[in-house]
């Protein structure tokens, strides 16, 4: 179950950690998708970031039912899209999406610069700002999008450098030890 108004860290991988986006349109069409399908359920997309064989959202729910049904009508459509495309059949994902409910502040912050951080940690990029498939962007103030929690970014960083400095920036070993237990392992 998901608290109404709690944060959680959802997240999921391609079966056998194979691919689960090939090609640039693959991505476009689920952020779409999600822009599309968000205004029906009581839900903040916080975070998120697209990798290829894997994703991550930080959302918040307004009732319990909201990110279950809402990443089931995202991920089944999405997957549908990709077999046929793809020429294949059968599951995308491993499973259903895991969660981790986000208990404290610091967490709460961390885990954004975690999800933001994923394709600078994983070498696609060299520069955080080239990832065009995460909300990073609109979070510095260099996108226009709609998938991300404006009050919340202006809540927690209300001058767009902060969080970039957050970002990019080193963190104290101790919280890093204090968070690593949130991390997932791609």
């Amino acid at each position: 179950m998901y608290a109404p108004h709690e944060f959680y860290h959802v997240y999921n991988r391609g079966v056998n950690h194979q691919p689960i986006f090939n090609h640039d349109r693959n991505y476009i069409f689920l952020l779409r998708r999600a822009k599309s399908y968000l205004p029906d359920y009581d839900l903040r997309i916080v975070a998120y970031c697209l990798m290829p064989n894997h994703y991550h959202f930080l959302l918040c729910p307004g009732d319990e039912n909201a990110v279950p049904r809402f990443l089931q009508r995202l991920f089944s459509s999405y997957t549908q899209a990709f077999n046929v495309q793809e020429r294949r059949s059968g599951t995308l994902f491993e499973g259903r999406a895991k969660k981790v409910r986000v208990d404290s502040d610091e967490y709460l912050l961390h885990v954004c610069r975690y999800i933001h951080r994923n394709p600078l940690e994983a070498g696609l990029v060299k520069k955080l700002s080239d990832w065009r498939y995460s909300n990073y962007l609109e979070w510095i103030g260099e996108r226009d999008g709609t998938l991300f929690d404006r009050e919340f970014v202006e809540v927690h960083y209300p001058l767009v450098g902060d969080y970039k400095a957050f970002v990019l920036g080193d963190v104290d070993e101790s919280v890093e030890k204090r968070v690593a237990g949130y991390c997932v392992d791609e």
